[in-house]
């Protein structure tokens, strides 16, 4: 997955300011303690990241691929 679709994905679920805080300020212990950011940066792969905040906020597995 590319950076500019998790973005896409994370802003249609959450908005686009909640989004970023989310991805900014949450911390996953799935992802080594980091926020979704901070994962990224350290190589994670987006799509790893994007799965770990889908479980966390329970989104429908109908919407976690993005919009039609």
């Amino acid at each position: 997955m590319r950076l500019s679709q998790f973005r896409t994905l994370l802003h249609d679920e959450f908005g686009e300011i909640r989004g970023r805080s989310l991805a900014r300020d949450h911390v996953f212990a799935e992802l080594g303690g980091r926020s979704a950011e901070q994962a990224i940066e350290a190589g994670i792969d987006p799509k790893r990241v994007w799965e770990v905040i889908c479980q966390a906020y329970d989104v429908p597995a109908e919407r976690r691929l993005g919009r039609d």
